[in-house]
């Protein structure tokens, strides 16, 4: 790695760049040596941070409600931010605006403008799934890299097992025992991600809000060991799958949380078929059946696992799976076990998916020509990686021409996605009935952990007792399973108890849904702010995670990135191409004066030459967040060379100035 990429990866506090230049006049730094220098004079100074300084000093908050406690430990950093945007909003709220959050964690926006509705313009056709390809240069240089990070790689094996046999005592056989990890694997974590494990294994604390508090640290030897200096910096938080913003430390999510400890504790301790469940289970499994417009559904306490033992006990031996290429590692795993024979068609592609459905049917089984005892196909709502949607209408079109199972992955489409939060059936305005199994998890739009899985009543039934998840994986904790419950009420709206007997079952469309839920079906000790038992909340928190969605999306192609995905998913993957530059990208935009966190993925997550970094913006952020973000990117890709966009280019500042339009105009 060159001089000027091997500095410090800790990441500076924001009061050392009080004698920096301003944003405005960052402009002018137009080489990487420039901005590097700065980010050096950055890591020096954490290196001599002393620990006294890095204790968290409170200040008061504008406008909180007694829900938010302005001494909160995690609100400010120090002293020195109290002018912060990243602590106090740029525009101070009126008397009229209370806030139940810090800023820190939910930012202040009472602008309408900044608002969209999630929903499917059945006017335009759906847009296939297509991959902007950069210069042949960039695929080069990429291919390039990854060479030279080989040939060096092993180089240094090939002599430091000849010269330094104590530093590779893991690679060789010891006592006649074999090494536990595999030659590639271990190449591969000893000479590719540790060069870049600080910008992977970052840790935070506090709330994963619209802003995060980093640890910070530093390396000496090129990220084989990190050294904490004790000090912490917020940063933007541009990185968490906090779509809705859920996960926080005030209001009533947080009161009822603490509430369910105080009566159920913190661990179920045990498993849902034997003494793990609990009335909030139940609950929240009724709660989740009514949310989705299904007859039934069943939680799991993880998300992984919701995949890897639910999909064996639908499908087996003498079963087809068809599954996109791009499916989720959980779903792979739960398809290797069940035994059931997969094909797979390419991403999101209808008329490979319908090539290979219509020979499945004509065929059957490849040996002996028998029709299939069943044929299920395996999609995801939202793709995690590429930011796609699933095409649902033309998928349910082709199943009720070919007589398939239907099974729905909305790990990241649930709560994100849709006018009431209902993912991509509600996006889509198709019925929930054309959906044999809706899957999803707690971890995204709901802010908590776990799984579900929601169908038919006898198919839910049936996966109790044959799931792996049932009698052997601990029942989800009082405390996870009561955000759940909160949260999703919260967006369905809790209808009085005087109406309870007037809310009807949920019809076969999604027009139809009944969105707000009886106030019998919560615990008679939870209560819900106004706010959100008449679910305004909500759906104000929907609508601006809409806007930031297609702005981001929107103004970084008008930028000049090629950037995948669909204008309304919560995952903006923004392609960087050459591995050289993901770290560096990463570091850069640590180091601002505003600094930013990001994550970068490569492989095996994505191919070798599509390395990326994936932006999640959510509904706790503000329109001037999402600028910060683009000016960020603006200037930082110019720097590394990443704008390769085929799209009409525009500058930055009209970028920000015609926000509005952008956003609908998609």
């Amino acid at each position: 790695m060159p001089s000027s990429m091997a500095f410090n990866s800790s990441s500076p506090s924001p009061s050392i760049f009080k004698d920096k230049k301003p944003l405005s006049q960052l402009s002018s730094m137009t080489t990487a040596a420039s901005y590097f220098s700065v980010v050096q004079k950055a890591d020096s100074y954490t290196r001599t941070r002393s620990h006294s300084n890095s204790s968290v000093v409170s200040t008061p908050v504008p406008s909180l409600s007694s829900s938010a406690t302005a001494s909160s430990k995690d609100a400010v950093l120090n002293e020195d931010d109290e002018n912060n945007c990243l602590v106090n909003p740029h525009t101070p709220p009126t008397s009229e605006q209370v806030f139940t959050t810090p800023h820190t964690e939910f930012g202040h926006c009472a602008n309408e403008a900044y608002r969209c509705v999630s929903k499917h313009d059945y006017s335009k056709p759906f847009q296939e799934y297509t991959t902007e390809e950069p210069p042949y240069y960039i695929h080069l240089a990429t291919y390039i890299s990854y060479l030279i990070l080989h040939i060096f790689g092993h180089l240094r094996d090939f002599f430091g097992k000849r010269f330094a046999k104590s530093y590779f005592t893991h690679l060789v056989p010891q006592n006649g025992y074999a090494p536990l990890t595999p030659g590639f694997e271990s190449f591969a974590n000893r000479r590719l991600q540790c060069r870049v494990s600080d910008c992977y294994h970052q840790p935070i604390t506090g709330v994963p809000g619209r802003t995060v508090l980093v640890l910070d640290r530093y390396s000496t030897d090129y990220n084989y060991t990190q050294i904490y200096t004790g000090g912490k910096t917020r940063a933007l938080n541009i990185s968490s799958y906090n779509y809705l913003a859920f996960s926080q430390g005030h209001g009533s999510w947080a009161d009822a949380v603490a509430e369910s400890i105080r009566r159920y504790g913190v661990s179920s301790c045990g498993t849902r078929l034997e003494s793990g469940g609990n009335d909030l289970h139940m609950a929240a499994e009724a709660l989740i059946a009514r949310f989705l417009g299904t007859e039934d559904a069943l939680v799991c306490s993880m998300g992984f696992a919701t995949n890897s033992t639910f999909i064996p006990g639908l499908a087996g031996k003498g079963s087809l799976i068809i599954s996109d290429e791009l499916n989720h590692a959980s779903m792979r795993v739960g398809i290797r076990q069940s035994g059931a024979h997969v094909r797979v068609f390419k991403h999101n592609n209808m008329s490979s998916f319908e090539s290979l459905l219509r020979e499945a049917v004509s065929q059957g089984h490849p040996k002996t020509h028998r029709p299939w005892k069943k044929i299920l196909v395996i999609v995801e709502g939202l793709y995690s990686m590429e930011g796609t949607l699933v095409n649902l209408p033309r998928i349910v079109e082709l199943k009720q021409k070919y007589k398939f199972y239907l099974y729905v992955d909305e790990a990241h489409s649930i709560g994100s996605l849709g006018s009431r939060g209902r993912g991509v059936t509600d996006y889509f305005n198709i019925p929930p009935g054309s959906i044999d199994v809706l899957m999803g998890t707690f971890s995204k739009g709901f802010g908590a952990a776990g799984g579900y899985i929601s169908g038919p009543k006898p198919l839910i039934d049936a996966l109790r007792l044959r799931s792996h998840s049932g009698p052997y994986a601990e029942a989800i904790a009082p405390a996870v399973i009561t955000q759940v419950v909160v949260s999703m009420a919260s967006i369905m709206g809790v209808a009085p108890a005087r109406l309870d007997s007037s809310i009807v079952a949920p019809k076969g469309s999604a027009e139809e849904l009944q969105g707000m839920a009886p106030a019998s079906m919560l615990p008679t000790w939870m209560t819900l702010r106004p706010s959100l038992a008449d679910g305004s909340e909500a759906r104000m928190r929907m609508r601006r995670l809409a806007f930031n969605c297609r702005y981001l999306h929107t103004g970084l192609k008008k930028l000049g990135f090629i950037v995948y995905g669909h204008a309304s998913s919560p995952i903006v993957p923004l392609l960087i191409f050459n591995p050289g530059k993901l770290p560096v990208f990463v570091r850069m935009m640590r180091a601002r004066p505003i600094p930013i966190a990001v994550v970068v993925v490569t492989y095996p997550a994505t191919p070798f030459e599509t390395g990326r970094v994936r932006l999640c913006p959510s509904a706790s952020h503000t329109k001037e967040d999402i600028d910060i973000v683009l000016r960020a990117c603006d200037e930082v890709g110019g720097i590394l060379d990443m704008k390769h966009g085929s799209c009409k280019r525009w500058g930055i500042d009209e970028v920000c100035e015609r926000a509005v339009e952008l956003v609908h105009s998609v």
